[in-house]
């Protein structure tokens, strides 16, 4: 297990129901997400605490994610 997957690990994850979507978790201090799909686990970076907020209290969380995360920042696929 790597650094990314060892954080990843111990970071709170919150259940999203969403189409694609299993869970989300947000590290503030290094502005990292993790986001848990029906196709793996990404890791985001330089995310604002606001961008997680929103997905988080979207009522369409997969479209927000499709739009203002997926679309905006690189992932790093980490399972």
């Amino acid at each position: 297990m790597d650094v990314v997957e060892e954080r990843a690990a111990h970071m709170e994850m919150k259940r999203l129901n969403a189409a694609g979507l299993k869970a989300a978790g947000y590290d503030e201090r290094n502005r990292k997400l993790v986001v848990e799909t029906t196709s793996g686990t990404f890791e985001y970076s330089n995310i604002s605490p606001e961008v997680y907020r929103r997905l988080m209290s979207s009522p369409t969380p997969a479209s927000y994610y499709r739009e203002f995360v997926e679309e905006e920042f690189t992932p790093r696929r980490i399972k």
